[in-house]
């Protein structure tokens, strides 16, 4: 029988079923669609390592793998962006510095990068400046207020630094030897009180002499003699009750502070005085102690040991 003849209805039809076509197509199109997706990606090659890492201690696998540099993987965010500079933040910072093991500095430091000691130096510095001026302008004001009492030699106004001396010469205020202030003297310290009412600061009475000892019984030095004339002079200016007591110190220095040499009648005379010193603040000392530390020298005064 030939196979023209063979008319089986359970036999297949010959040649290929129609769906395999279809099935075909499909996976062609899956093949090509996982070739393009693998195209697309990266590899991370330290995953992979990782990985192939696990695999082998899982599986046993014995073969290694030589890489001659470090696995590195690509990143977006990497690529994109990079780490930003660290700067300082306006906070201040606190950074201690070691010496050596037995000695620790703590250095305080601002965002100028100033020390907190610099800082008070220049802030110091700069008040006194500032006092400086204003000393400058109320010696202004006193020299017009006594420009009569000047003219006559009887008054003499200048500054120094952060002070205003008034000084008060012996001529026309004292007798020679006597601490008695003359009754013609009197408005003299009244217009002087008058301004230092409008002045701040603290007020120094100081009294001077010269270098010949007193020869007289009243008194028994010239350190005598010229506190007590200072003392006169307070006195005066505590007549009026709206000065304040509490700024004024009175002291006698003798012959001890010489404006000129003690070698004729005029500079003995010249020496011969009352000094009223307004101080504008009190920060000279402490501008003088920083500058002393910086410098290496020791501050006044008694030692750790020596205070008890």
């Amino acid at each position: 029988m030939s196979d023209q003849d063979c008319d089986c209805p359970k036999c297949p039809p010959p040649g290929l079923p129609a769906w395999l076509a279809t099935f075909a197509d499909l996976m062609a199109l899956l093949m090509c669609f996982f070739v393009l997706l693998l195209s697309f990606s990266e590899m991370d090659v330290l995953k992979f390592k990782q990985l192939a890492g696990s695999m082998r201690e899982a599986f046993g696998v014995q073969a290694q793998i030589k890489s001659p540099d470090i696995p590195k993987g690509t990143s977006i965010i990497a690529q994109e962006f990079s780490p930003g500079r660290p700067e300082p933040t306006p906070i201040n910072e606190v950074r201690q510095f070691t010496v050596n093991n037995d000695m620790n500095t703590l250095d305080v430091r601002t965002q100028e990068g100033l020390s907190l000691k610099e800082q008070s130096k220049q802030g110091l510095e700069e008040l006194l400046r500032e006092q400086e001026r204003e000393a400058e302008m109320e010696a202004v004001q006193f020299a017009q207020a006594l420009a009569k009492e000047i003219g006559d030699g009887a008054i003499e106004v200048e500054t120094e630094g952060s002070k205003i001396i008034i000084r008060v010469k012996e001529r026309g205020s004292f007798d020679s030897g006597s601490a008695q202030l003359k009754f013609d003297y009197i408005p003299i310290i009244e217009k002087i009180r008058d301004l230092l009412l409008g002045i701040s600061g603290t007020v120094a009475v100081e009294g001077h002499s010269d270098n010949i000892p007193y020869n007289g019984t009243r008194f028994e030095s010239n350190w005598d003699l010229s506190a007590a004339r200072a003392l006169a002079v307070a006195h005066e200016l505590f007549a009026d009750p709206r000065i304040e007591p509490g700024r004024f110190t009175v002291s006698g220095k003798a012959d001890s502070r010489p404006l000129v040499p003690n070698d004729s009648p005029e500079n003995r005379a010249t020496n011969r005085r009352v000094e009223i010193v307004i101080q504008k603040g009190e920060d000279q000392e402490e501008l003088q102690r920083i500058q002393a530390t910086e410098s290496g020298q020791a501050p006044a005064g008694l030692a750790p040991e020596e205070i008890f």
